[in-house]
């Protein structure tokens, strides 16, 4: 198997709208091995909410070459991009997007009952993520009866229950306050011990700071790739 968790090579994106071209990435390459840690920031407009979308399987690029745990999706139809997601990555979103009239098991459950898991079978795979992320005693409990913290941990866990290659958090922390955040990027940093491959996209230092690698976006080009070791840094 591949050390490569995801590979672009000269990736560009380009909307089209009637006579309207409008460029939007131009020609990014990086590759982010298993168990890398990574930050993608940038401006408004810089291209990271497309490069987040191409790296997702919400999108395909105009061209270049995409490989994500060694299958390339840059040339798959919707359907193979639907069953991409599906198998190979886990979402976490800014707004949590739980489904409110159901319990925090079967909100964590969702995406194996579209993989066709047996019901028993995804109870006891949704309880064992709920545990990872500290949730274990509120599987009954739905999104109103929980705290926003802990509604993201529900939809961390959501996320898990696949395996996925990669775990893509956008703007993860954007709707908690700094406390929860804080508790939030440190599951985060508990899961990248653990070996999962992450990448945050955010437009906020202070996320980026817990990463181990930040890749910057401007005017839809890579214009630093770094590897830190922001916890030397003061403060």
């Amino acid at each position: 198997m591949s050390e490569r968790a995801i590979e672009l090579r000269e990736i560009t994106k380009t909307y089209v709208n009637g006579p309207l071209r409008v460029p939007a990435l131009h020609g990014i390459s990086f590759v982010i091995e298993r168990g890398e840690y990574v930050a993608i920031m940038g401006p408004s407009g810089s291209g990271k909410s497309t490069l987040m979308n191409l790296i997702g399987c919400l999108d395909s690029p105009t061209s270049g070459t995409y490989v994500l745990d060694g299958v390339e999706v840059s040339k798959l139809d919707d359907n193979a991009l639907a069953e991409v997601r599906l198998r190979r990555m886990g979402f976490v979103f800014q707004g949590f997007n739980l489904l409110a009239r159901t319990d925090a098991l079967r909100n964590v459950a969702l995406p194996l009952f579209y993989a066709g898991v047996p019901a028993k079978q995804r109870q006891a795979l949704a309880q064992r993520a709920l545990e990872q992320v500290g949730l274990g005693e509120r599987g009954r409990h739905q999104p109103s009866q929980l705290s926003g913290g802990e509604q993201q941990r529900v939809a961390i866990a959501r996320a898990l229950i696949n395996d996925p290659a990669v775990l893509l958090a956008d703007e993860p922390t954007g709707n908690l306050d700094s406390k929860t955040g804080e508790e939030i990027m440190g599951l985060f940093s508990k899961l990248h011990e653990s070996g999962r491959t992450i990448i945050v996209v955010t437009h906020d230092e202070q996320i980026a700071r817990k990463a181990r690698r930040v890749i910057r976006l401007r005017d839809g080009l890579v214009v630093s790739d770094t590897i830190c070791d922001f916890f030397a840094l003061p403060g």
